[in-house]
């Protein structure tokens, strides 16, 4: 609709006071999906602080009280909204999801989903700085599997920083089945790399 142009136009503080309006954090999954399909259409792009704010609003809460696997209409829109707008989505989602205590399975499993399916190598990339930034937890260690799981090359500095963390944290996770994976994993896919 044109109405959205509207988006563009909106400081962070304006667009934040909309979605409250719109009620877009508590709206029904199917309108949700329309939306995003809306924005991937709109011209010109939005701006990167807009684009975070909407992925603030349109999905932070809805990920965050996940127990279970998210429906398809929210897979739907996470995935239409991410393939447009990566690096606002992974800086406000993935940074959000890190920080949460706990175990928050269903959470890990999305990332998990999301790097494996949906993000383009650079965002994947992104992921795992935002990882290595914050001290290593199991819950954790499933997303890192699922980067390494991509294949890419890995540029040195990061992967630099990934085998120093792992090195660091090892007695942390002496019992782990999950962290042995995962070395096993740095060494088979990166072992032209790793010396």
């Amino acid at each position: 609709p044109p109405e959205l142009s509207i988006l563009n136009n909106c400081s962070p503080s304006q667009l934040e006071g909309l979605c409250s309006f719109l009620q877009l954090s508590t709206c029904p999954e199917p309108f949700l999906v329309r939306f995003c399909s809306w924005l991937l259409a709109l011209s010109p792009d939005l701006s990167y602080t807009s684009a975070a704010v909407l992925a603030e609003q349109l999905f932070l809460r809805r990920v965050l009280s996940l127990t279970q696997a998210p429906s398809r209409h929210l897979m739907a829109a996470l995935t239409s909204f991410c393939s447009k707008y990566p690096h606002p989505f992974c800086r406000v989602l993935v940074a959000a999801v890190l920080q949460e205590p706990g175990e928050g399975a269903e959470q890990t499993k999305l990332m998990c989903e999301l790097v494996e399916e949906c993000l383009e190598p650079h965002s994947v990339q992104l992921v795992l700085s935002q990882i290595l930034e914050v001290p290593l937890s199991e819950k954790l260690l499933p997303v890192l599997q699922a980067v390494l799981g991509r294949q890419e090359v890995l540029p040195p500095e990061l992967l630099d920083l990934l085998v120093l963390t792992l090195c660091q944290q090892a007695p942390a996770f002496s019992t782990s089945l999950s962290y042995a994976q995962l070395v096993t994993a740095v060494l088979t896919v990166c072992h032209s790399q790793v010396s």
